[in-house]
């Protein structure tokens, strides 16, 4: 998707989220399995957000969508689940580094909650 692309689908779908991304208890039995596993993949590239907003914007359980904050964009497998209406959930993983900024605020880990994004349907 070129950014003329995503700045015309911003124009029709877009909405604006608070993203929250933390580690999973999920991911922390996954470990094992190790980082490259499908399954551990299949994690961190899903965004979890509110049936209500999904519809919203026409998103639909398992269609892709692109997340995008001022730092960098990554695309995600969209579901449904017990988040508050506004905002979106990502796991950490490869593709939520991709959306952050190299600003750490001294903690050596850059900050990944409370950011606002935009969604759109791919």
């Amino acid at each position: 998707m070129t950014s003329s692309d995503f700045s015309q689908a911003l124009l029709v779908t877009s909405k604006r989220f608070i993203l929250n991304s933390s580690r999973t208890s999920k991911q922390g039995t996954l470990i094992n399995v190790g980082k490259e596993s499908p399954e551990y993949r299949a994690l961190t590239n899903t965004v979890t957000m509110a049936a209500e907003d999904m519809a919203e914007i026409g998103l639909a359980a398992g269609q892709m969508a692109l997340v995008r904050t001022e730092f960098g964009e990554a695309a995600f497998k969209a579901e449904a689940g017990k988040v508050p209406q506004g905002m979106i959930f990502i796991p950490y993983g490869p593709p939520t580094c991709q959306l952050m900024g190299g600003d750490t605020d001294g903690t050596g880990m850059p900050t990944s909650k409370g950011w606002e994004v935009d969604v759109v349907p791919l």
